[in-house]
């Protein structure tokens, strides 16, 4: 028998955060390569109570609606649509196995082979890997301090006349933890009008702004139906639950949950409940905060380490939110090279080419560090090797 792999399967290459993950099972490893958020803020407590709760009744345990948990449904809609103003007239939610469910439904729906997807370069890989599985040509669009360079946007989608979709994490920004500011937001939601293209804006971590201040999102804004809202609740309950939510035209999300029965039915009916359960009956305003407290508190112990002992060759960004750093080395120094140095250490991080829009740019010079898993003492001990490794790899 005759095994071949699709030809828009042969270039996908596995996601290196999960291959560095196997590496840094090693427990002599400090990790600043993970994406997840702290174990130490699990509601645990809270999920025994709800689930034991939901396992009560036999229904949690029989199949559900495509669309997702009709309670559920409503309570995303309250505090996620109303409170935020995320739904629009014509808007509809559905619930999806985590956020990276929504993005790939949301390709699936609108990509045909050979459309163009304009991206952040850097850009979270299970985003980028999602597209490439469609046969999706990625545009990477520069980004700065602040995010996506919204000049070289227009200058893109003109060039471009295949694009179906921009995707974006304005919020806290997956590896860049930038923020887009407001004007560019705004830019950016006008230019998808005009040229008659979607946005897919994905934000996973907006709650978690250190200081509260939270930019209101691109969909907040749409009055047209150009913008996709995909969210999710790893960050502020726990990723194993694999729960998210979007909010889209119902154009959209009708053919989404189509194309879900075709993926997996449902998302697990325990834990759509579950969620339920902590939407309605948790302090969630209060576990978001101690949330932020915890984050806030190691980034700024990173960063003050980093001041501090690292390299002033090497240039980082300094987030106001969510979980990760990201470091440029200087322009001649790829960062594969550096991780290399770090395994030496015992110290990992993952280099910029997992993110980059050309997965064979190994002249890409970024890498990306997470504070919210390490220990503080980790944290403190981590950014020593770390500055170590960056010595003799400059000195090189």
């Amino acid at each position: 028998m005759s095994r071949a792999i699709t030809k828009r399967m042969q270039n996908v290459k596995p996601s290196a955060v999960r291959e560095i993950l196997k590496v840094t099972a090693d427990p002599s490893f400090i990790s600043f390569a993970a994406g997840n958020p702290s174990s130490e803020l699990f509601p645990l407590d809270a999920l025994r109570e709800y689930t034991a709760r939901v396992l009560a009744n036999p229904a949690s345990l029989q199949y559900s609606v495509t669309e997702g948990y009709p309670e559920l449904r409503e309570l995303v809609g309250e505090r996620y649509g109303k409170g935020y103003g995320l739904s629009k007239p014509g808007d509809d939610i559905i619930i999806v196995s985590g956020g990276q469910q929504g993005i790939d439904l949301a390709a699936h729906c609108l990509l045909e082979e050979g459309d163009a997807v304009i991206c952040e370069n850097p850009s979270f890989i299970g985003a980028l890997n999602c597209f490439r599985t469609y046969n999706a040509e990625l545009v990477g669009i520069p980004c700065d301090e602040y995010g996506m360079e919204i000049d070289k946007l227009e200058a893109a989608l003109e060039a471009n006349p295949r694009v179906k979709l921009i995707y974006t994490i304005p919020t806290f920004q997956n590896p860049g933890g930038t923020t887009l500011p407001l004007e560019r937001r705004l830019r950016m939601l006008e230019l998808a009008v005009k040229y008659d293209v979607m946005i897919l804006e994905d934000s996973p971590y907006f709650e978690l702004s250190f200081d509260g201040t939270i930019t209101p999102a691109i969909k907040s804004f749409d009055d047209s139906g150009h913008v996709i809202f995909a969210g999710s609740f790893s960050k502020i309950i726990a990723p194993g639950i694999r729960v998210g939510f979007v909010i889209a035209p119902d154009w959209l999300t009708s053919k989404m949950t189509v194309a879900k029965q075709g993926a997996d039915v449902h998302t697990n009916g325990v834990f759509m409940r579950v969620a339920a359960e902590f939407l309605r009956g948790y302090d969630v305003t209060a576990h978001v905060e101690r949330c932020r407290k915890l984050y806030r508190e190691k980034c700024g112990l990173m960063l003050t380490e980093m001041d501090a002992k690292i390299d002033k060759r090497v240039r980082w960004t300094k987030p106001g939110g969510g979980l990760f750093i990201w470091c440029e080395l200087p322009a001649d120094k790829p960062s594969a090279g550096l991780c290399e140095t770090l395994k030496l250490q015992k110290v990992a991080v993952v280099p910029g080419v997992a993110f980059d829009t050309d997965p064979d740019n190994l002249a890409n010079y970024g890498f990306r560090l997470n504070f919210s898993v390490p220990s503080k003492e980790q944290i403190v001990t981590g950014i020593n090797l770390l500055a170590k490794g960056i010595d003799d790899y400059l000195a090189v």
